[in-house]
């Protein structure tokens, strides 16, 4: 007598599985419908994870369960790559807005030579422009006013640094 592939899986292997689809659902379910959109799903499993996003406590279990069974007929893989991708993402985004915030807080709090460095860094960036800001986020700062000049520093900084 011939086994096929799903008898010779051991039943906690297969449990194994099936829990890392439920998790992989639960991620899903946790995603915007504009990060869903770079996740390759067919439509009834993205209405499904849509749904799922919706439900508290019990119904969102059960939702889970149904999405991890949907999943193992789906290219479960490629989900999760482009999942892993996604967060990866914006991981890099973030490390990106975190420099840029620390050159607008140098570049008000050490003055002219932070600006040199900035420049001789990024030398498409206009440095009368860049201190000008610079100059009027520092006054905000004295002054303790509201902090639009170094908004627009920010986004100044944001155009340049990759």
């Amino acid at each position: 007598m011939r086994r096929d592939e799903s008898e010779t899986k051991s039943k906690t292997q297969q449990k194994r599985e099936h829990q890392a689809l439920q998790a992989l659902a639960e991620s899903l379910s946790g995603l915007s419908s504009n990060e869903l959109d770079h996740i390759p799903l067919s439509a009834a499993l993205r209405d499904a994870v849509e749904e799922a996003g919706r439900l508290k406590r019990g119904a969102f279990r059960r939702q889970v369960r149904y999405l991890g069974q949907l999943l193992a007929l789906e290219d479960s893989e490629a989900i999760a790559a482009a999942l892993a991708g996604l967060r990866h993402g914006s991981r890099e985004e973030t490390a990106r807005l975190h420099r840029i915030e620390q050159w607008r807080e140098r570049l008000i709090s050490e003055g002219n030579d932070t600006l040199s460095e900035f420049i001789d860094s990024h030398p498409d960036a206009d440095r009368q422009r860049l201190g000008q800001l610079t100059r009027a986020a520092r006054r905000e700062r004295d002054r303790h006013d509201s902090p639009r000049a170094a908004r627009l520093l920010f986004a100044f900084l944001r155009d340049h640094v990759a």
